[in-house]
This record gives C-alpha cells, sequence and structure tokens, in this order.
C-alpha cells in the first residue's frame, strides 16, 4: 500500500506536483468537491497558483442504506441515477425523488454557506480540474464531470487523493485525465490511506474558500 497520506493538505501538494503542467495558466480552474475536496483543492490551489472554487456534490443514499450510493446530484441541477442499483433494490419512482429532494434541499443550503455573494467561477473554454480527498464508487464524482461539463469546462481532470483501481478505470473513461496518488485494488474506506482524516464543517469549507477570496482581492488591487 506505501506510505499513509499524511493528511488532505498534503494530498493538494503531491498532486500537484503531478500537475505541474497546468501552473499558473489562466485557461484552469480548480473546483474543490465539498467538503473533503476542497482541503485538498487548498494545497494544489497553493503550489500551482491558479484559481480555486467549490463545486457541491450529494450522494444519494438507497432508502435504509446511506451509504450505498444508487446516484449523486451536482450544482447546475444535475442528477445521474445507477439504474443497477435502482432495480436491484426494487425502489420505486417516488423513493427516488423523495431522496434527491432531501440532499439537494442540502445542496443548496450549503451553496449559500459556502458561496455567499460570490458567483461560480466561469467555466466555459477552460481545463477544470475536479479535487477530492478520495472516491469510492465514483458516482459523486461523474455527477462533478457531468456538471463541468455543463458548465462549459473544455476539459474535465480528475485530482484524488485515493480510489479503487476498479473506480479508476471507470472515471478513466469519463474525464480527460485522472491523476489518483493511490489506486489500490484492495479497498475499504478512503480513511485507511490517511493518517489524519478529521470530518470537516461547514466553516472548514468557508475558511478555506476565504483565502482565496483574499488572494483575489489582492491580485486586483
Amino acid at each position: 500500500m506505501g506510505r499513509l497520506i499524511h493528511d488532505r493538505l498534503e494530498a493538494g501538494h503531491l498532486l500537484a506536483a503531478k500537475l505541474r503542467a497546468y501552473r499558473g495558466r489562466t485557461d484552469v480552474v480548480l473546483l474543490g468537491l465539498a467538503r473533503g475536496g476542497v482541503e485538498v483543492a487548498r494545497g494544489i490551489a497553493d503550489d500551482l497558483k491558479i484559481p480555486l472554487d467549490v463545486l457541491l456534490v450529494r450522494k444519494l443514499g438507497v432508502p435504509g442504506y446511506p451509504e450505498l450510493a444508487m446516484g449523486a446530484i451536482a450544482s447546475g441541477n444535475v442528477r445521474i441515477i445507477d439504474s443497477t442499483v435502482v432495480e436491484a433494490y426494487g425502489l420505486s419512482k417516488s423513493e427516488v425523488e423523495s431522496v434527491t429532494k432531501a440532499e439537494r434541499q442540502e445542496l443548496e443550503r450549503r451553496e449559500r454557506v459556502y458561496r455567499g455573494n460570490r458567483q461560480q467561477l466561469d467555466l466555459r473554454g477552460c481545463a477544470a480540474i475536479l479535487v477530492d480527498d478520495g472516491m469510492a464508487t465514483g458516482s459523486t464524482m461523474r455527477a462533478a464531470i457531468a456538471a463541468a461539463r455543463k458548465a462549459g469546462a473544455a476539459r474535465v481532470i480528475i485530482a484524488a487523493g485515493v480510489a479503487p483501481f476498479s473506480t479508476y478505470l471507470i472515471l478513466s473513461s469519463e474525464a480527460d485525465e485522472v491523476v489518483c496518488l493511490r489506486t489500490p485494488r484492495a479497498f475499504w474506506s478512503v480513511s485507511q490511506f490517511y493518517e489524519e482524516f478529521p470530518q470537516l464543517t461547514d466553516d472548514d469549507v468557508v475558511s478555506l474558500l476565504a483565502v482565496e477570496s483574499a488572494e483575489g482581492k489582492d491580485t486586483a488591487a
């Protein structure tokens, strides 16, 4: 398995070393998937000097089995559904819609809290680097890819700390490029590959994004 990644910020610095070709480019935008991906993206942004924004995604959990994804939603009114899971658990349309409604409400709440009055960065014609601390099934990242392409991104790159090799292969067929620090065949959880993996709060995300906002004001001045 190799040594553990110390924390999310170290993951960001290690990923930045693999993304050096994008350093300082004006046609590149970093999108941290909230919550954990924002801290990883903060490390990348600091090293590569490219703008950072947040992308909201929410897993759609199977009723009664919330950790099992039947799909995901993302900013921009994007939703993907895994029909195989829906059929396997005999889920009705109303059950799927009920979960979607609840998760969309939470997504919109977080959007208001994290973004405030700031507008989302324009992705049209840009290379969008989608960042997360780790991916299990890849359902939320697939929604993020769809959201970035819908927003006009010309190229979509995934950067993540860890993903099972099978998920890495699936996402490699959907994104233009995938950069991942660990791609184990044996995988139980993202946290097993980090020494420190605390849960982030809304305040943590706001603080990480506030650094970007302050830097933008300094540049404008």
